[in-house]
């Protein structure tokens, strides 16, 4: 780590204590990510609101996962791409979705596929997403509301992806099992 603390709910900042708490009663510990962010309450309230609003998004299990490691597989995070693939387990995605998206081959249908597409471009692009991307999109059935809620994932996993590569925030236990590394 860079110098990152790693929090518990003893040492956080007054106001992060009851959003520690929060994630500890959510996932049955505090994943070290929220443990770096909680040096700023702001900042971990935000993304805990974040994540919370893209989960209650128009997007099915499926396509949350497509989104959330599209983009953390663009970014090369080394923390987020294991925990959510065991976030993709535990919502009973299917293996066969989330290898193809670790490994950056096919998905098991066109109109996954065109969801990643789209979320790359968003990330690659800067949102500069060309017309003949946004059509393909949308002709693969979806609307203009997901091309706003892209952007909501996106938002949020800019904020862990990039928080994870300053802090190298070391992957907690539970999720060592998917340890990942992009590959070349």
């Amino acid at each position: 780590m860079t110098g990152f603390t790693l929090h518990t709910e003893e040492s956080a900042p007054s106001a992060s204590k009851p959003l520690l708490a929060q994630s500890q009663k959510a996932f049955g510990m505090i994943p070290r990510l929220h443990a770096v962010m909680a040096e700023s309450p702001e900042l971990l309230e935000a993304y805990q609101c974040i994540h919370e609003l893209f989960v209650n998004s128009c997007f099915d299990k499926d396509e949350l996962t497509v989104v959330w490691q599209a983009i953390n597989v663009e970014h090369s995070c080394h923390y987020c791409v294991p925990g959510h693939t065991a976030i993709a387990k535990s919502m009973g995605v299917s293996d066969d979705i989330s290898e193809a998206l670790r490994n950056e081959t096919p998905l098991p249908s066109d109109r996954l596929e065109a969801l990643r597409a789209f979320t790359v471009s968003v990330v690659r692009d800067r949102g500069n997403v060309d017309n003949d991307t946004v059509q393909i999109f949308l002709n693969a059935g979806f609307t203009r509301r997901h091309i706003l809620e892209v952007i909501l994932g996106v938002s949020q996993k800019v904020m862990s992806n990039y928080i994870n590569h300053l802090a190298k925030t070391p992957v907690d236990a539970p999720f060592k099992k998917f340890e990942w590394t992009k590959s070349v």
